[in-house]
């Protein structure tokens, strides 16, 4: 039973990170219909730009969010006014070939400055310590404050849209973008704030991950892989069902550790196939008022 309930938590916790990961992902489709097959190598990018602050000035990696979260979501912003908005359209190619290509540009560019040694941001402590639960059970404090991270972002970015001005103008030009032309509302400007969002918490992203794990230039495709995963379990443009995609796959995949290491990757795999089949639209699709 301690056992069970150990794979449970764990899995739940790595669901935490995961749904991390897919929270970008989610905007992007949710708002603009837009599918970022760089979206993972932006992860491992926030973990990257957070090691080259500490390796200029020295600070603890939670602080880099400072500079790094800003720093992406400018970058995402004019990404999308400059590049990605001239993809938009009833094709889906365009957008999925221009950001493979970036994909590989990323890559590339990390390898020639940081080269292909596994790298990872030093927190010291926060990292090792866990609470105690009793009866053999115990809780990693880093991955408990993830958890938390991921649903105080998804909690934020709810009040965003259904409480906020900018967050109407994003639901209305998801809606109709060529109602809200209409209306004198420049959709390519609101699509340029939904990507530097969507950016910013890809920066959460990488710096968390960089904190959890060894990572290197070529990790960004395995992230891509489990943000879509979590997203499409969830249900696509679902923001807390990202959370829900996040924590199935993560139960999953403890579970499959469990039976043994090699397999966790394998169960989480499985446990998608499984969601598809039964609910080819996920667990929580995104509804229209």
């Amino acid at each position: 039973m301690i056992n069970i309930l150990d794979t449970i938590m764990q899995g739940l916790l790595l669901g935490g990170l995961y749904a991390l990961f897919a929270t970008g992902l989610s905007l992007a489709f949710g708002i603009m219909r837009f599918v970022n097959i760089a979206h993972g190598d932006f992860i491992v990018l926030g973990a990257f730009a957070s090691l080259a602050l500490i390796q200029w000035l020295p600070m603890h990696p939670l602080l880099t969010l400072l500079i790094v979260l800003p720093a992406l979501a400018v970058m995402g912003y004019w990404a999308q006014r400059l590049v990605y908005n001239r993809t938009l359209g009833r094709d889906i190619m365009p957008p999925l070939l221009v950001t493979f290509g970036l994909s590989v540009m990323l890559q590339n560019g990390l390898l020639e400055m940081f080269s292909g040694d596994s790298r990872r941001l030093d927190a010291g402590d926060l990292t090792t310590a866990s609470i105690d639960l009793g009866g053999g059970l115990a809780i990693g404090v880093f991955p408990l404050i993830t958890l938390v991270i991921a649903i105080a972002l998804l909690a934020g970015l709810q009040y965003l849209f259904s409480r906020t001005a900018i967050g109407r103008a994003l639901r209305a030009t998801s809606d109709d973008p060529e109602i809200v032309q209409l209306m004198a509302v420049d959709s390519r400007k609101v699509y340029g704030v939904a990507m530097a969002i969507a950016s910013a918490t890809v920066g959460l992203a990488g710096v968390i991950l960089g904190m959890t794990k060894a990572f290197d230039p070529l990790l960004g495709p395995p992230q891509l892989l489990f943000a879509f995963e979590a997203v499409i379990i969830g249900g696509l443009g679902s923001l807390w069902g990202t959370l829900a995609g996040g924590m199935v796959l993560g139960v999953a995949q403890a579970v499959g550790f469990r039976f043994d290491p090699g397999w966790g990757i394998l169960f989480g795999h499985l446990a998608f196939m499984a969601i598809l089949l039964v609910k080819p639209q996920g667990l929580f699709p995104k509804t229209r008022d």
